[in-house]
């Protein structure tokens, strides 16, 4: 299906740019779409959340619900017995706000999708780009005007939207639905793209109304629940239907436990809220069956509330490592193993020098239990990572060759994707400088990370454009081999011998690029 991108989101066929995002599933359903746009984490590299926010402290920063019963209605009844939510949506609605964004999207031609194999996204062309992802041509940079949502949790102007909505803004314009000419720049307080939830800020001048934060937990399949956002630019709109399912997984990340409904949800409904009958946030509208028919997806607002804090008081989340990638066991996997049943996370790979590798985890155990907690299946794992504090010792339960087997593991920290991007910005030598382009060693933790099964050479993380490295063909992604005939094995290899080339008329690479091996000659001759 073509899909269009347009600044007017009231055009036929057109949808808001960061407003959608598809993912073809294979068990049934063919297009999921994101509501605005997300970076996905695809892949089950385990990472935890530190801290799980105490209850007094958080309570003083948002305003928690009371209700006993999620289903206990704050609506009036017709008289034909069905429920009036005219009055719950007139109190809630001035919580919630509309976003609009300006980006500066990065994009590539022959661009691929990050999207895992079978999904797509109709706006993947100005996805950011993952740090190794995308080989193919020289970045351009494109403008766009996007739309969202969000909900004010805290009178002095603090606001929860998805991630992807704010992602790569160069400016937030907040307004509400009442008065839309009265528009607020907001700053982006703190994000997290593995949950796709950011805390951005107004300066409003006065109190703001609140949204009160209620149990997601508490939350059953079948109770009424409502949604208000600003679909397609049209702020303000309610809409309502019922809680369809709970803990759905869409491929969306190591934290995939979406709320379903069928409460309608559009583009520009992304960090808008969903409220139960009590008018208490339950979650954070993300994402919708694109080309289905009422079918939506939020955050579980307890999630979120977990990495509330730390958005405020740091500005992103920390999160633990323990460097393994696991896999569901299937039926066939089961069989092969000699497996009772198809419970556990099967470990595929360790990362050398990691936690589970220190602790004594192995390629082929499947793990049974994490700090107590049961793994019942591949997706469990993650999320009882996640409720661990790094650096705690905590009790692994591994099954080895038919037997039960306890570890005991320290979980460490990792660096986020862009603390990774900036170290590799921040190691530019003079040499890759000239030429254009950052380098970084392959580590084994790279190549496993990519599939190079050699890991001879350095990885080209980025090109810079109208650079010599851009003119001459080279691309992110390639692997370095040699540089004038001479080998690089390391990074100081490489800048070493790429001064000495530099000086010549012609620059010699030897690279790898995808299964194959090629010569790139440049001339140099004019760049002197």
């Amino acid at each position: 299906m073509k899909k269009q991108n347009c600044s007017d989101p009231s055009q036929t066929g057109c949808e808001s740019s960061r407003t959608g995002r598809d993912l073809s599933q294979t068990v049934g359903i063919k297009t999921i779409v994101v509501a605005a746009l997300v970076l996905v984490f695809i892949g089950f590299a385990i990472t935890t959340g530190l801290g799980i926010t105490g209850e007094s402290v958080a309570q003083s920063f948002w305003k928690e619900g009371t209700a006993r019963r999620v289903d206990s209605p704050r609506s009036s009844y017709s008289v034909k017995g069905l429920p009036s939510f005219a009055p719950l949506a007139k109190e809630l609605r001035p919580s919630v706000v509309n976003i609009s964004t300006t980006q500066i999207i990065k994009s590539r031609s022959n661009y691929r999708s990050q999207m895992p194999k079978g999904f797509k996204s109709p706006f993947d062309d100005f996805f950011n780009d993952d740090l190794f992802k995308s080989f193919n041509g020289p970045q351009r940079e494109t403008e766009r005007h996007n739309l969202g949502s969000g909900f004010i949790i805290n009178k002095e102007g603090y606001i929860l939207t998805n991630n992807h909505v704010v992602e790569n803004a160069t400016e937030i314009i907040v307004t509400f639905f009442k008065d839309k000419k009265k528009e607020y720049k907001a700053e982006v307080i703190g994000r997290d793209s593995n949950l796709d939830i950011a805390l951005i800020k107004i300066e409003a001048g006065e109190a703001l109304p609140v949204a009160v934060l209620g149990d997601s937990d508490k939350m059953e399949v079948g109770q009424w629940v409502m949604a208000i956002g600003n679909p397609f630019g049209l702020g303000g709109t309610v809409t309502v239907g019922i809680l369809s399912q709970k803990g759905r997984v869409i491929g969306a990340g190591p934290y995939d436990n979406f709320l379903q409904t069928d409460a309608s949800i559009n583009p520009g409904n992304s960090g808008g809220p969903l409220f139960n009958l009590a008018g208490e946030v339950v979650g954070v509208n993300t994402a919708i069956i694109a080309g289905g028919q009422g079918i939506g997806f939020a955050i579980p607002i307890n999630m979120v509330k977990e990495i509330v804090l730390q958005l405020k008081d740091k500005g992103k989340v920390t999160r633990g490592w323990i460097g393994v990638t696991i896999q569901e066991i299937t039926p066939e996997i089961a069989r092969s193993f000699v497996l009772k049943d198809s419970s556990g996370a099967l470990v595929s790979s360790v990362m050398p020098g990691d936690p589970a590798e220190k602790a004594g985890i192995k390629a082929g155990d499947i793990i049974k239990e994490f700090g107590n907690k049961e793994v019942k299946s591949s997706r469990d794992l993650p999320m009882a990572v996640a409720a661990t504090t790094p650096g705690k010792k905590t009790k692994v339960v591994v099954l080895r060759d038919g037997r039960k087997k306890t570890l005991f593991i320290k979980v460490g920290t990792k660096a986020s994707k862009d603390e990774v991007q900036a170290s590799a910005e921040g190691k530019k030598d003079s040499s890759a400088s000239k030429l254009g382009v950052v380098v970084k060693k392959i580590t084994p933790q790279v190549a496993q990370r990519f599939g190079f099964k050699d890991k001879s050479g350095v990885l080209i993380v980025s090109v810079e454009d109208g650079s010599i490295a851009a003119r001459g063909g080279l691309r992110r992604g390639d692997i370095v081999k040699e540089v004038n005939r001479r080998a690089t094995e390391s990074v100081e290899a490489f800048n070493r011998e790429l001064g000495k080339a530099l000086k010549k008329d012609i620059l010699l690479l030897l690279i790898k690029r995808g299964r194959g091996v090629l010569y790139l000659a440049i001339d140099i001759s004019k760049d002197k």
